[in-house]
């Protein structure tokens, strides 16, 4: 959760620094693309935020400690290859970005088969 905290304060900042810094200067279309970045760093660190809650209710899970490890790798492929290529990386890191979509899909269907598992399990209580 501490994690998710940090990530959330550093997608603000981002944030703000893509409106009042990058967006006078970056043209229209890559600027979109940093915004996209920072959504779903946002989103996806928030959900985090969740998962963390989750595992402090089921410290043994193993799903949610995946979970919790793809969204990590899918942030930081997905919105990090972006920032990158804001930042002038070449243009074939632009081919990191779907392999951090995929980490995060993963991260979230991990996710919702561990809590249907943990549900069926405490049904069978």
């Amino acid at each position: 959760m501490a994690i998710a905290g940090l990530l959330i304060a550093v997608a603000t900042a981002l944030g703000a620094f893509g409106t009042h810094a990058l967006k006078p200067v970056l043209p229209p279309a890559r600027f979109e693309s940093f915004e996209i970045g920072v959504t779903y760093h946002f989103f996806h660190a928030l959900g985090l935020l969740a998962v963390g809650f989750a595992q402090r209710a089921h410290p043994e899970d193993s799903g949610l400690r995946w979970t919790s490890r793809l969204i990590l790798i899918g942030l930081a492929l997905f919105s990090g290859s972006i920032y990158a290529l804001t930042f002038g990386a070449p243009r074939w890191f632009g081919m990191v970005a779907p392999m951090g979509g995929i980490s995060l899909m993963l991260a979230w269907l991990v996710f919702a088969a561990s809590v249907w598992r943990l549900r069926r399990r405490a049904a069978n209580l």
